[in-house]
């Protein structure tokens, strides 16, 4: 078609170099320009934002990170002005109390969000969302005192009979008890890592539910029906339809959930016993996280003791940034609906 057109203009006296194609230009217009504007000033504001979080973590911490060195990440004692500290210790509580938490509120949102895209009627959905959103918004110190006067009490024995029958497991296992013997104390149990990861599953689960029921209530309707007129249940419909397409959403509300469990203060800080040694039992009585050590020893620190305060709030900041880079690389790879199998 090319090598006609060209024979047609040199037909017609024209300069066959000259059927060069139009570039087309839309002018968007002064709304669109402005938003356009407005949403990259908005993207690069956050940006900067962090950067200079991060920046000024880092010039405070930079005196305690130059002298402990790579020390910093594998010493379990917490001793600035005598010289020995370290986020060991810290650091593997944060990441298990983070763990059970999201282990606890991940199905729990999951069952919650289905039960109120899916299955709750029109009336009782409308009131049950207002519920769950009031949820995220109670103030932690709140979860923090329900979790030291209710959920410790309540919880131990469930802890005794996890020690008793799965103590095999080391995880579980709790050093110094007998989880067979009736008479036996139960404060081994208390301000464990397992009661502070429900106090904070509890906290994050009505986000991860929140944004599971939004992308689950957007699954197309026509797929929806396709699978019902292919003869599927309603779970089948679930399974083959909602599921895969809110599996991006999935993701990102687990990875959010797990970011805000990651950086808990008040809550943690007034459930645990907090222990300068890497405590691996999360059944067992003692642990310790990165923001409740800031918080704990903030108001009576040195100069050079602050300085190491701030080299763990940097490494708690580095670990939030690794964690939610990784989930926007998992979302971008599982867009919501691209995987559905109606």
């Amino acid at each position: 078609m090319f090598t006609s057109t060209r024979r047609t203009l040199a037909a017609q006296g024209g300069d066959p170099a000259d059927d060069v194609p139009r570039r087309l230009y839309a002018d968007p217009g002064i709304p669109d320009r402005v938003f356009r504007a407005v949403a990259r000033g908005g993207g690069g504001l956050v940006l900067a934002v962090m950067l200079l979080v991060g920046g000024f973590l880092l010039v405070r911490a930079w005196q305690a990170l130059d002298r402990a060195g790579w020390s910093f990440l594998t010493t379990a004692g917490w001793e600035p002005d005598a010289g020995h500290f370290g986020i060991a210790a810290v650091l593997v509580g944060t990441v298990l109390i983070a763990l059970v938490a999201v282990g606890v509120a991940v199905p729990l949102a999951t069952g919650a969000a289905l039960y109120i895209s899916e299955y709750a009627p029109p009336r009782l959905r409308r009131t049950l969302i207002s519920v769950v959103d009031l949820m995220a918004a109670v103030p932690s110190v709140v979860y923090g005192l329900w979790g030291v006067f209710f959920l410790e009490g309540k919880v131990l024995p469930t802890a005794r009979f996890i020690a008793a029958y799965f103590g095999w497991i080391p995880l579980f296992r709790v050093d110094g008890a007998d989880p067979h013997d009736p008479l036996a104390p139960e404060t081994v149990y208390t301000s464990s890592t397992f009661i502070a990861g429900l106090v904070v599953a509890m906290m994050v689960a009505p986000i991860i539910c929140s944004i599971m029921r939004e992308v689950f209530s957007q699954a197309p309707a026509g797929e929806r029906e396709g699978a019902y007129a292919l003869g599927a249940t309603r779970w089948g419909m679930i399974r083959s339809v909602v599921l895969p397409f809110g599996k991006g959403g999935m993701i990102g509300g687990t990875m959010l959930g797990l970011g805000r469990a990651l950086g808990e203060t008040i809550a943690v800080y007034m459930v645990i016993s907090q222990v300068f040694t890497v405590q691996w039992h999360v059944l067992q009585s003692g642990t310790s996280s990165v923001s409740s050590l800031i918080a704990l020893r903030y108001g009576e620190a040195t100069e050079f003791g602050m300085s190491a305060l701030m080299a763990a709030g940097f490494a708690l900041f580095v670990m939030t940034l690794v964690v939610n880079f990784a989930a926007s690389s998992i979302v971008a790879r599982s867009r919501s609906g691209a995987a559905s199998e109606a």
